[in-house]
């Protein structure tokens, strides 16, 4: 192919040399065509003939054409055209027909719209050269490209906005903070379209930014968040590498500067020394009660504003009576109480408080030190307050036996108040339901009020009651009343929540004994209970030896009858309820003799040996050995025990093999539960015993009733039509043949003919049945039968029967009266007929099958035997 001449959509690629154009010329011929029908063609021809090649160039058009024409873009041509037209020219492929359009006769392309590059950079197509009277394809197919020539038609875009960064306060100048990007949609590889470089438009006072990578840096070393905490910079980019006639872009940024612990904590109120934080607090708050809350501000945010406050007594007072905490949400110190004020001995403190910050930067610390301090004074307020206990030195003890009225000890309570008014004393009968311990109401004097028991208590809690007693002169004593107690006024519900459980202290009414309270002559305010102190006191009772020694358990042994001198027979132990100082120690004798048992003295045991050779349960099995067992006092104490010593036969190793009690020591050790079950089985073996007993019996009288069944009873049995072979092996055929012999017999009768021996001369009926009927088992001969006993028994059974009509009916005669209906065979039973044995046929039992032939055979048999004697 051959370009056409250049025209505007032509670059200076289109016009190329000649030795260019041969190169391409060369090139095309080379390349592998596409299969098309013209290549069968031209491969059909001779070798001879010279396979022609297209003759063409790559075109350009540029984009974005603004002309009323259609924009040309080349004119493709092929060898074997000549000019007269033959050849027409197609083109296909893309915007073949829409964007592209050739002309048949020369081949010009045209285009026939606006292109952009930067929606397609090249279009590729296909020229085809045929004939245009056959359409024969002359050529092969041709591939060829259309490239879009670009121009600077798109601006700089920043995509990835919007953009936030952020840079620390204070950092020196050049610090990088972050680096924006943006693209042009022009070509890179062509010209200067898509060359970028970047400017700050807006911000460059505090930033500046790299013109070739985008990076934006600090151009200030004194950024200071406090002053300014967001910079607002916009970013400009410029194609065609920032020349004159460029397209630009810009994007705003967004940096954030973060903070940095540059400022110290500073308390507000701190303007002169002599300025403080005053607060106030009765003496009777208790320990982590708040007194205030005091704040340092810091123009830091986050974890740079954390701070830490510490606390200094200025005032002298020797103990650190308040302590500090920092409240982590709000920051803020809270000064509690860490020991219980007095106003009496302090009614103001005055502390130093001082803020730090937690975290501290050490870049920072030539700009001074980051702590601030404040003067705090906390003014301590009087209260009436409960009297305070002086506890008693160690526990309070008592001996056990002290008399009723004993000295226990003392409690000493004082008002803390300038007042100082007297106290009064009382104990919670809550703990001391018992009223073991009284008090003296003045002096606090406790004693016993009752008898004393270790063995039952060894310790006693009791809480004793403190409160400011009335002034005289002026009305009712609080306490008052005749005797060893004391009365308690108002009621519960007057007292007050620190008073709760004041009433149940009332004890008055006794008389006597130290506690003793008389009524004062002169009035007196009525005791405050409101101001209620608690002691609680722990009273130990001291052991006296007052319970006597006593056997662990009752003891039993066991010792054979060949046992030898000196061999132990069991060793024995005691315990004592009392507990002395000193520890136990006791002492075994054998009573009545006094003769002293060997002992232990460091586990208190004892142990027993024989002291002759030999015993003899036959004389005397059992031995009850008395002990007396006597403790160390003081005062001493015993008791007695007795040692069970049982003779019993052992082996030659020593091992006990039975003794005289074995069976009731066996039937002891049973529980009722054993008893019980054993007894339960007993019964279940007997009742099984009796109920096989009584199967058997039941079973023989079956088989007995079986026996002397009669002849009804037989034939009621063979109820079943059709049996065959079966009949033989379930029924007694011995039977069934008396009951034919029965028929023939009565046979005879009826007709009168023959004897009662059978009737005739000849040979018995039996001797002539076919050989079937010689198969059946024979069974004795059985006696001529009676028929009157069979008339009599159904006669009655008849009777029986109709006179009864609350019974099923019984008789044979009724049972067979319906036997065989519905069935095509017909009933075997000659009841209700008058017909003998010999009147009937049974030949058409031998129309019933193989399994009623034996019958039919025999039945059959018998009717030829009859005719014979007929005749």
């Amino acid at each position: 192919m051959r370009p056409g001449p250049a025209g505007r959509g032509l670059s200076a690629e289109a016009t190329l040399s000649p030795a260019l154009l041969l190169l391409g010329c060369v090139w095309a011929a080379g390349m592998p065509a596409p299969s098309a029908p013209g290549d069968r063609q031209d491969s059909a021809l001779g070798a001879g003939r010279v396979k022609r090649g297209w003759v063409w160039n790559q075109f350009f058009v540029v984009e974005e054409y603004t002309g009323t024409e259609p924009l040309y873009v080349g004119k493709i041509h092929s060898d074997s055209d000549e000019g007269d037209g033959a050849i027409k020219y197609t083109i296909s492929g893309e915007g073949a027909g829409t964007i592209f359009l050739i002309d048949e006769l020369t081949g010009d392309i045209h285009a026939m719209e606006r292109l952009d590059r930067e929606q397609k950079t090249f279009y590729t197509l296909r020229a085809q050269a045929r004939d245009r009277a056959t359409d024969r394809l002359l050529e092969p197919e041709s591939e060829f490209i259309i490239k879009v020539q670009d121009i600077n038609d798109s601006e700089p875009r920043f995509l990835h906005g919007p953009y936030i960064g952020s840079v620390a306060e204070l950092s020196p100048t050049g610090t990088s903070v972050m680096q924006v990007m943006a693209s042009d949609a022009d070509d890179p590889t062509y010209g200067s379209s898509a060359r970028l470089v970047y400017s700050v438009l807006d911000g460059e006072h505090h930033f500046t930014v790299d013109s070739k990578t985008g990076v934006i840096r600090t151009a200030v070393p004194d950024l200071d968040r406090e002053s300014q905490e967001r910079y607002e910079v916009v970013i400009q980019a410029t194609d065609m590498a920032g020349q004159l006639g460029g397209l630009s872009g810009s994007t705003t940024v967004t940096i954030v500067v973060t903070d940095v612990n540059d400022n110290p904590p500073r308390f507000p109120q701190t303007i002169s020394p002599t300025e403080m934080y005053q607060f106030s607090i009765q003496e009777s708050a208790s320990i982590g009660t708040a007194v205030g809350r005091v704040k340092a501000e810091d123009s830091d945010v986050g974890e740079n504003t954390d701070m830490t406050y510490l606390l200094k007594d200025e005032s002298g007072s020797g103990g650190h009576a308040f302590k500090v905490t920092t409240d982590s949400d709000t920051q803020e110190a809270i000064i509690v109480v860490q020991k219980h004020l007095d106003f009496e001995s302090q009614p103001v403190h005055t502390v130093v408080l001082e803020a730090l910050n937690k975290f501290v930067d050490p870049r920072f610390a030539d700009l001074g030190t980051f702590r601030d301090q404040a003067i705090v004074r906390v003014t301590v307020t009087d209260v009436d307050e409960p009297p305070e206990f002086r506890q008693p030195s160690g526990l309070l003890e008592v001996q056990e036996d002290a008399q009723v009225g004993s000295l226990v000890g003392v409690v000493t309570a004082r008002d803390p108040d300038a007042a100082n008014r007297p106290v009064r004393y009382a104990i919670d009968r809550d703990s001391d339901l018992d009223q073991i311990f009284d008090i003296d109401a003045d002096t606090g004097t406790i004693v016993t009020g009752k008898g004393l028991d270790r063995e039952t208590a060894g310790w006693h809690n009791i809480t004793v009651l403190a409160m400011e007693a009335g002034e005289p002169g002026t009305g009712k004593s609080g306490l008052g009343g005749t005797g060893k107690g004391w009365a308690l006024w108002p009621s519960p519900g007057e007292l007050g929540p620190r008073a709760e459980g004041g009433a149940a202290l009332e004890k008055v009414g006794q008389k006597g004994g130290v506690g003793e309270a008389k009524a004062d002559a002169q009035e007196q305010k009525p005791n405050n209970h409101a101001q209620l102190s608690r002691a609680s006191l722990r009273i130990r009772i001291l052991d006296v030896n007052d319970n006597p020694p006593e056997l662990a358990t009752p003891y039993e042994a066991a010792v054979c009858e060949d046992a030898k001198p000196g061999q132990l027979i069991q060793t024995i132990s005691v315990v004592d309820r009392d507990e002395p100082q000193g520890g136990h120690r006791f002492y075994f004798r054998l009573a009545p003799s006094h003769t002293p048992l060997p002992s232990s003295g460091a586990d208190n045991t004892a142990a027993v040996h024989t002291q002759h050779m030999g015993f003899n349960r036959q004389e005397q099995d059992v031995f009850f050995l008395p002990i007396l067992v006597v403790d160390s006092g003081p005062p001493t104490l015993s008791s007695t025990g007795t040692l069970t010593i049982r003779i019993c036969g052992c082996d030659s190793s020593g091992a006990i093999q039975s003794c005289n009690t074995t069976a009731f020591v066996m039937a002891a050790s049973l529980s009722p539960g054993a008893l019980i079950a054993l007894l339960v089985c007993v019964l279940i073996l007997v009742v099984l015993v009796l109920l096989i007993l009584a199967l058997r019996r039941h079973h023989k009288s079956h088989l007995s009733s079986d026996e002397d069944e009669d002849m009804r009873d037989n034939v009621i049995k063979y109820n079943d039509e059709g049996g065959g072979e079966q009949d033989t092996e379930a029924y007694d055929m011995s039977a069934l043949r008396s009951l034919y012999d029965f028929g023939e017999l009565k046979g005879g009768e009826g007709g009168g003919g023959g004897g009662g021996a059978g009737g005739g001369a000849g040979s018995p009926p039996q001797a002539r049945l076919p050989s079937e009927r010689h198969s059946l088992p024979q069974g004795p001969p059985s006696p001529e039968p009676d028929f009157s006993v069979f008339r009599d028994f159904i006669s009655r059974k008849v009777a029986l029967a109709d006179g009864d009509l609350s019974v099923p009916p019984y008789d044979a005669f009724q049972t067979y009266a319906f036997e065989g209906a519905n069935s095509p065979a017909a009933s075997l039973s000659s009841l209700h007929s008058g017909s003998t044995g010999s009147e009937q046929d049974f030949a058409y039992l031998s129309s019933w099958g193989p399994r009623f032939r034996p019958l039919a055979a025999l039945y059959a048999g018998h009717r030829v035997d009859d005719e014979a004697q007929t005749s």
